[in-house]
């Protein structure tokens, strides 16, 4: 009897790691540089230098469409995330807005945003995201909006 007990009890333990660690964010690390997000153009650093946000919309007026067009759609699970966001190297601070896409989405998925990316910061950014479309961007950099999806 006290060996079922006890390998009831080991299982239970086991079954209850198993649940902790589900119930763990992912984290999904992002890196900010000049005008983008790197993994989020398929891991390519274009080397944009801009000293001001204004150099960025110059800069993203001239190619922002068609990297966006060549851009990673994130596609991910339902569930607990952290997103890790890093100033690489820009000279100003940076933030990270993670939003539902489409008014009617941001009425109705969750959202995260914030800043304090100073040049080699990084930050986390919880959230735990629903099926849906969303968009992610840095509005102080700023970067093209860049589509993940929630299925």
């Amino acid at each position: 009897m006290k060996i079922q007990l006890t390998l009831i009890a080991a299982l239970f333990a086991a079954a209850s790691g198993t649940a902790r660690a589900a119930a763990e964010p992912t984290v999904i690390e992002l890196n900010q540089t000049g005008c983008q997000f790197v993994e989020s153009e398929n891991g390519v650093d274009h080397g944009y230098a801009p000293a001001t946000a204004a150099d960025c919309k110059a800069i993203n007026a001239k190619t922002g469409d068609a990297r966006l067009t060549g851009s990673k759609v994130l596609e991910l699970k339902p569930g607990k995330y952290i997103f890790r966001v890093a100033n690489k190297n820009v000279p100003y601070e940076l933030g990270f807005w993670l939003r539902g896409a489409g008014l009617s989405g941001r009425a109705l998925l969750p959202s995260v945003s914030g800043g304090g990316l100073s040049t080699g910061v990084s930050r986390d950014y919880a959230i735990e995201l629903k099926a849906g479309e969303y968009l992610y961007s840095c509005p102080l950099n700023p970067t093209p909006d860049y589509k993940l999806v929630v299925k």
